[in-house]
């Protein structure tokens, strides 16, 4: 028996079984690198607004410290459960590896509906879950960032109640924070960023011009929106399909972003913009493009859209958004070039590595400089998922998914059991 179940849990299972396969690994070997090395969950309770008292379930997993701290992000969603962020956390572990940090993977959360909460309420459920987990995190144990449902202002109430408690501030404690606090430059960006980047070097694989190409971005939230900005602004990409978890839009002519942005900044969703372009938002996926940008939640191409796929390059900007049978397909068809989502979305762990750094130097970079070092490791990244997809003659996902857990487990052998 174990307590991590669920779908999103079992495809991250699946997926590692396939890397030990591909590894050779033996079996008493497996459920080392797999099985986290620590799950706290925490009731927070709260005095509402309307006098009540809410009680929510708040989760923190930290897969390895073999390498050096965990590190991963802190999400509020409805339906979060225990299985699931054990399955993000997993996926964090090999990511860090793949580009060469010197962390572990981890990644919490709590079970509420942030749009529900008023904001005293959100700072309150935000401290008491710092609070609850002070005695397993810090600097140099297990390092929280913003993800799903957070923010810079979340971080910072974060930062404020671990300093509290220690007496002084630690702006070391999270990323993703404000910079006026000790955050850094192009840290929010950082996500979108590196998947525009990463786009575009498959693109020069693939010998296609940016101009000449157009691209499908599912989610428009942070990931998503700046993603397309920098394709459209930056390379020339035409954007001619759009959607958030209110609306979804498709206009092969291209969408107008600069329309859109302004209708997002004052509504807070895409619903409404638009009735003339407005389309399903599942069928938004296989619509055709050159490139599809999945940067919402996980699971959302399986063994039914696969096969009707229209992309010629996948872009994974979201964790999980493939499942393992809808990766069996795609490898099938052999048709498009796979953005796997521990390289694809790697930019935003690099970039709170960075803070990180630059908080226990307390010396800042420019965000030329946080822009430059991101797009370095990201280069020699996919260099290696590519070269060693050829060489072993396996997918893009299998290739990246290889390395990280390659990574993990010399550093556990050399290490050695514990006692």
């Amino acid at each position: 028996m174990s307590i991590y179940t669920g779908l999103v849990f079992g495809m991250a299972r699946e997926q590692f079984l396939l890397v030990a396969d591909h590894l050779e690994i033996e079996d008493q070997d497996r459920d080392r690198l797999l099985y986290p090395k620590r799950a706290i969950v925490v009731s927070i309770p709260l005095h509402t607004d309307d006098g009540q008292t809410q009680v929510f379930q708040g989760y923190r997993v930290q897969h390895h410290l073999t390498l050096g701290p965990t590190k991963g992000g802190t999400r509020f969603a409805p339906q979060l459960d225990v299985g699931e962020v054990a399955a993000l956390a997993i996926w964090m572990s090999w990511k860090c590896a793949l580009a060469g940090l010197p962390y572990g993977g981890a990644k919490g959360g709590v079970a509420c509906d942030p749009q529900k909460l008023s904001p005293r309420e959100l700072e309150a459920v935000s401290r008491r879950y710092m609070q609850e987990m002070i005695p397993f995190v810090g600097p140099n144990t297990d390092i929280m960032a913003p993800d799903m449902g957070t923010n810079e202002q979340v971080m910072a109430w974060f930062m404020d109640t671990y300093s509290m408690y220690k007496g002084h501030a630690i702006s070391e404690v999270v990323t993703g924070k404000p910079v006026s606090i000790g955050g850094t430059a192009g840290r929010r960006e950082a996500t979108g960023r590196g998947v525009a980047h990463l786009i575009k070097l498959a693109l020069e694989a693939l010998k296609l011009r940016p101009s000449a190409c157009t691209a499908i971005v599912q989610g428009f939230g942070n990931v998503g929106s700046v993603s397309a900005y920098i394709l459209a602004r930056e390379m020339g990409v035409k954007i001619v399909g759009l959607s958030d978890h209110t609306a979804a839009y498709y206009d092969r002519a291209g969408l107008p972003l600069d329309s859109i942005e302004q209708h997002v900044k004052g509504k807070g969703h895409l619903a409404g913009w638009s009735s003339e372009s407005s389309v399903d938002p599942a069928h938004l996926l296989t619509l055709k493009c050159d490139i599809l940008v999945p940067a919402a939640t996980e699971r959302v191409i399986t063994a039914a859209n696969a096969p009707h796929l229209a992309c010629r390059i996948l872009a994974e900007g979201a964790n999980g958004p493939t499942t393992p049978d809808a990766d069996q397909i795609i490898e099938e068809r052999g048709d498009i070039f796979v953005l796997p989502d521990i390289l694809c979305n790697s930019g935003g762990v690099i970039v709170s590595y960075f803070e990180w750094v630059q908080d226990l130097q307390r010396l800042f970079w420019t965000e030329r400089e946080v822009n430059e070092r991101l797009k370095d490791i990201l280069d020699v990244t996919f260099g290696r998922v590519v070269q060693r997809a050829e060489k072993d003659r396996i997918s893009h996902r299998l290739a990246a998914m290889t390395i990280g857990v390659e990574k993990v487990r010399e550093g556990k052998k050399l290490r050695g059991l514990f006692p």
